[in-house]
């Protein structure tokens, strides 16, 4: 993993990750931090060309390219691999798929290799320290493109406003074209909204403290209806490991 920019000071943000629960580091601060460029994103960004159609959503019409990867992550941002298993959320989080186990693709060994993954890795553990600090995170990665057409939305969050069962929850653009839509909105745990925003710039990063709040993304649509939209993000999230029975 490469040096870090440490002159971005993360405490005005993650001071609103304690309170009240959520944040968004603009993209030229992700950069700065990163030490990224247009052309280090769009290098990135070509990952998502290697991503597999979602099988469990072909029934409700929307376009979604996935894979998933596990690993644990230290404070310092060492990687610890992990078998790739199924996918399975807590049954009081995401009510679309309450107890049900999923199987993705894997992560491509290139996109696990590419440095600018293990930067992000390693300012989500800072940022996920004032949350809490376990001695390793248990990480999950997903890489998502959604695809939206004129005659068929895309929704990013199919299963409606919800929260993943974990204690911190992001969220990073990293392309987006010819789309309307895709408002990122995290509400408090009574359904009121806390804030609201739509992440267009690639480098944006919106973190959530997942125990204190729910978030859902608006549908996505073509801007110009003669050419698809996508919308690329990279969501990972950082739990504390479940106590050994």
């Amino acid at each position: 993993m490469s040096d870090l920019d440490l002159t971005l000071d993360l405490e005005p943000f993650t001071r609103r990750l304690v309170d009240p629960g959520a944040c968004l580091i603009p993209a030229e601060e992700t950069a700065r931090r990163l030490g990224t460029t247009r052309e280090r994103w769009a290098a990135f960004d070509r990952h998502w060309d290697e991503l597999v159609p979602d099988p469990y959503l072909n029934s409700s019409g929307t376009l979604r390219l996935r894979r998933y990867g596990h690993i644990g992550l230290s404070r310092t941002g060492e990687r610890r691999p992990r078998p790739h298993d199924a996918f399975l959320q807590p049954g009081d989080s995401n009510p679309l798929y309450v107890g049900r186990e999923r199987h993705f693709e894997p992560l491509t060994d290139a996109f696990m290799a590419d440095p600018l993954l293990g930067d992000i890795l390693g300012l989500l553990a800072e940022a996920a320290s004032v949350l809490a600090d376990p001695p390793e995170w248990t990480v999950k990665i997903h890489p998502f493109r959604v695809v939206a057409t004129a005659g068929r939305e895309g929704e990013p969050t199919p299963e409606g406003v919800h929260r993943d069962g974990v204690t911190l929850v992001s969220s990073l653009l990293v392309d987006r074209g010819n789309a309307d839509g895709g408002e990122s909105t995290v509400y408090h745990p009574d359904g009121v909204p806390l804030f609201h925003t739509v992440m267009d710039e690639p480098g944006t990063l919106l973190l959530g403290d997942d125990r204190r709040t729910l978030h859902g993304v608006s549908a996505v649509r073509p801007h110009d209806p003669g050419r698809p939209a996508h919308r690329d993000v990279l969501v990972i999230t950082l739990a504390e490991p479940e106590p050994e029975a």
